[in-house]
């Protein structure tokens, strides 16, 4: 249930920032357009939009800014604390994840970003089919995330950055749960959500799913 990486997100809350904006060389490209990426998540939530895996805070920041209500969600308490100083008491951050979370009432978008690929293929699809109940006609779901057309260009991904020495990368690609972008149609189309994908960098696509 994504959990299981928790204790890197404990580690990681304090260089966080540092690492999205560029000073990492490794995961550079990740986080390449990374405010695009935010802003794009931003333009396409409406009402009050559910986040999962809130981090540092940084989208919450560009929802907030945009007139809309939020509520986090978000496991690891060092992210947390940073979050809550950083928006001063602006949006509402719980402890939970994107299976696992407190009731939240009348949802209209679930969002997240640099997150989803915490949960396996089967949970992936438990959270999609939740979520399909808890919204809404033209409710959102509006994640962005590394992504792969194919498991073959996941492979040439991971092969890519073990030549380019980039070995942190190549581990994060191997061993956490990236997945392609036929499968989440599949399982946001089977929950009666329109399903588009739009590419940001090499890495990070823009999921939108639109319930029917």
């Amino acid at each position: 249930m994504g959990r299981e990486f928790l204790e890197i997100f404990e580690q990681w809350a304090d260089s966080y920032d540092d690492t999205v904006v560029g000073h990492d060389l490794e995961y550079k490209e990740v986080f390449s357009h990374y405010e695009q990426i935010l802003d794009a998540v931003a333009a396409r939530s409406i009402g009050h939009v559910v986040e999962f895996g809130v981090g540092t805070g940084n989208l919450t920041q560009k929802l907030l800014a945009v007139g809309l209500r939020v509520t986090g969600i978000e496991p690891s308490p060092s992210m947390r604390k940073i979050a809550e100083q950083k928006l001063a008491g602006n949006a509402v951050i719980l402890d939970g994840d994107f299976l696992h979370f407190p009731e939240v009432k009348k949802i209209d978008t679930f969002v997240s970003s640099y997150a989803f690929h915490h949960l396996t293929d089967n949970e992936k699809a438990e959270a999609v089919a939740h979520y399909g109940k808890l919204l809404s006609k033209d409710g959102r779901i509006v994640f962005a995330d590394t992504m792969y057309e194919s498991e073959e260009d996941h492979y040439n991904a991971i092969v890519k950055a073990k030549n380019e020495g980039f070995h942190n990368l190549a581990k994060d690609l191997e061993t956490e749960y990236y997945t392609t972008i036929p499968f989440l149609k599949s399982i946001l189309e089977k929950n009666s959500f329109s399903a588009t994908f739009t590419r940001i960098n090499d890495f990070v696509w823009l999921m939108e799913g639109v319930k029917q």
